[in-house]
């Protein structure tokens, strides 16, 4: 690989404070070499062609902490290299996998064809948690460190939750032992039986069964109530209400853990659903518009830590059926960003906020070194028009399913190329 270099760049870099015009030279074993204001044209060998990106934006490849792949067992929805194209198509470079498959991810031979089939066909770097319990099924629980020496980089039940108390003690026991990662669906079970969507005004003028904030508010106050006692690493997946960031809020003063939001309930709430949108089904729910701004404001006083896309790619069949039958679940790894970026053209989060969220702070949590352009790291990296425009078309998507929830919107910002331990692997 040859040298490459770029300039005239605007380089937002929350990892290393660094926020400013730029440029990045990335070294033919394909790390950053040098980064910043420094890198110009004074500075590169007269001899060497660079590009000029006239002003557009560079930020770390980012990192994403809730993605659903279907290998093994549901190919059909998505498989690691249609995944990959579609991360890149958005900037994401590395995804935590979801252990949701079929067969579920929970013992070590599973693992390894999990890594084989991600190394083989993935052009992204693929973080595999394990499930929590055998089967995902609440009851046993999985060998976190044997998992863990395989390559695992979280355990989680993915759309399932621990029910258990008395379970749920011990993963954490054991987790605080080997310094595993907890992530956690918030939901409990007797609350949100046959719901659909968030309960309240929507759901009675539709004629569904609702999903009550509480269902949440209770599986999160239970896990850090046992987590004031047992110190361990832990990761509430998904917000969804105001009141658990108010109880996040006040948490976080006296307990160490972090929390993230999907962008689809930091961007639409429970009147998008409009008559019936089976592609708005989510779990969590959209819930009121005050809650949104709720989220909003949670991520920008950064009460909340982390954006995920909450990628879980359905396949048409499964979402052109009657609100009741279909499949919960939204693609959305490649709007990720773009996306998040309406917080930002909106006035609402700084840039270097939405940023953070997306890139080092994920990493952070993960204790992984992604989502950074240090010097000496792997060049993972975006080059984004941060006011290009452009509408959301299920047919112009590179998930092997097209189940956005956000068909036809207009954005702002569009990834132009994305960088993968040097390689360009997308140019628009």
């Amino acid at each position: 690989m040859k040298k490459k270099y770029f300039i005239n760049a605007k380089i937002i870099d929350p990892h290393n404070s660094l926020n400013e015009d730029g440029g990045i030279i990335i070294g033919e074993n394909g790390v950053v070499e040098a980064i910043g204001k420094k890198v110009n044209t004074n500075n590169i060998p007269s001899r060497e062609k660079y590009i000029d990106l006239k002003g557009k934006h560079i930020f770390p490849g980012i990192v994403d902490m809730r993605v659903f792949v279907g290998e093994p067992g549901y190919e059909y929805k998505e498989n690691f290299r249609t995944l990959s194209n579609a991360a890149l198509s958005g900037g994401v470079t590395s995804v935590v996998t979801m252990p949701n498959t079929n067969p579920v991810i929970d013992n070590v031979s599973i693992v390894d064809f999990l890594k084989r089939r991600g190394r083989d066909k993935s052009k992204i770097n693929i973080f595999p948690s394990a499930s929590l319990t055998i089967n995902s099924q609440g009851t046993n629980m999985t060998e976190f460190g044997l998992l863990q020496n395989k390559g695992i980089i979280a355990f989680t039940d993915g759309t399932k939750t621990i029910q258990n108390t008395r379970i749920m003690s011990r993963i954490m026991n054991s987790a605080r032992d080997l310094n595993s990662l907890i992530l956690q669906h918030a939901e409990d079970y007797e609350l949100s039986q046959g719901g659909m969507i968030n309960d309240g005004i929507v759901a009675t003028k539709l004629g569904l069964q609702g999903i009550s904030e509480m269902a949440e508010i209770i599986i999160i106050e239970r896990d850090l109530a046992l987590l004031e006692n047992i110190r361990c690493r832990y990761h509430i997946s998904q917000l969804s209400s105001a009141k658990s960031v108010e109880i996040i809020k006040n948490k976080k003063e006296n307990i160490n853990f972090s929390c993230g939001v999907s962008i689809n309930n930091l961007s639409l709430n429970e009147n998008d659903i409009g008559d019936f949108k089976t592609f708005l089904k989510l779990s969590p729910p959209l819930r009121t518009e005050e809650d949104r701004i709720a989220l909003v404001k949670g991520i920008s006083d950064e009460t909340i830590d982390v954006i995920v896309s909450d990628h879980k790619p359905e396949d048409e069949e499964q979402k052109r059926l009657t609100f009741s039958q279909a499949e919960t679940g939204a693609s959305g790894v490649e709007t990720l960003l773009s996306l998040s970026l309406e917080q930002y053209h909106n006035g609402n989060i700084k840039l270097e906020t939405v940023i953070k969220a997306l890139t080092s702070n994920p990493a952070k949590i993960l204790q992984i070194n992604k989502g950074n352009l240090s010097v000496g790291s792997d060049a993972d990296f975006c080059i984004v028009d941060l006011y290009k425009p452009w509408i959301v078309k299920q047919e112009n998507l590179y998930s092997k399913s097209k189940n956005t929830s956000i068909e036809n919107k207009k954005l702002q910002g569009k990834v132009m190329n994305t960088f993968v331990k040097g390689e360009e692997l997308f140019k628009l």
